[in-house]
């Protein structure tokens, strides 16, 4: 059996030093009969520097939420919450990037992580959208809403991916779905510029040149972009 610990964060911003304010989790076994998904888990923490009205439009943890015994999220406090019960063989998130500027390797040591959404990006690239909930309804997954609901909590989100996960392991071994979490993320095609919407093949080379040089590209775009010069170099030997 493997055990996987589907987290999910909300927080004061998209960065730090913004402040972890709700941690969720849900252990997902895998095992030859399937998936058993466990029930889940969140917790509340309190601010320092409080939260900004436009983070609360998109959770809707406000400061009332906070009671006086509400702890602050310190490292043991995150720690405690990554680590209890039973150890995972890895950390999985949708877009794990995310938590992962959070929930740093001071904390996971060497675990791996798997991003959900990488791996549907591999396993479902004709999916109309990858975020957990588009790919919730159309792969028909049906969850009791009193655990799936609301979206943007930390534990009906970290419930939604946990489900998505329990669906990819069909398709998709652990090995695999870590091997791509380490890779960027999948991009058939171009998507942005004059060569927009093209394949990578087709995009002339002194603009792939270019665009790789560009200090603020995006590291997978960038990534793609190389992939291609030196695949047209091996190619040319």
């Amino acid at each position: 059996m493997t055990r996987l610990r589907v987290i999910d964060l909300e927080t004061t911003g998209t960065e730090p030093p913004a402040e972890i304010i709700e941690f969720g989790r849900v252990d997902v076994v895998i095992g030859a009969q399937g998936a058993a998904i466990e029930p889940p888990q969140s917790w509340l923490y309190r601010p320092l520097r409080g939260i900004p009205p436009e983070t609360m439009a998109v959770h809707h943890i406000t400061e009332a939420d906070f009671g006086p015994n509400t702890p602050v999220c310190t490292p043991d406090q995150l720690h405690a919450a990554v680590w209890s019960g039973p150890a995972p063989a890895a950390l999985v998130a949708h877009s794990c990037a995310f938590e992962r500027q959070f929930i740093t390797e001071a904390t996971t040591g060497a675990i791996p992580w798997i991003c959900t959404y990488k791996v549907a990006l591999h396993v479902w690239p004709e999916a109309p959208r990858h975020s957990n909930q588009v790919l919730r309804y159309w792969r028909g997954l049906t969850l009791d809403n009193a655990l799936a609901m609301p979206p943007h909590r930390a534990g009906p989100d970290a419930w939604v991916t946990a489900h998505l996960v329990a669906e990819l392991a069909r398709f998709a071994s652990f090995d695999q779905m870590v091997a791509w979490t380490r890779e960027p993320r999948p991009m058939p095609l171009l998507t942005f510029g004059k060569h927009r919407g093209q394949p990578w093949a087709q995009v002339p080379s002194d603009y792939l040149q270019w665009m790789i040089g560009q200090a603020d590209m995006g590291g997978d775009t960038a990534w793609h972009g190389r992939q291609e010069l030196i695949r047209r170099a091996e190619s040319n030997r």
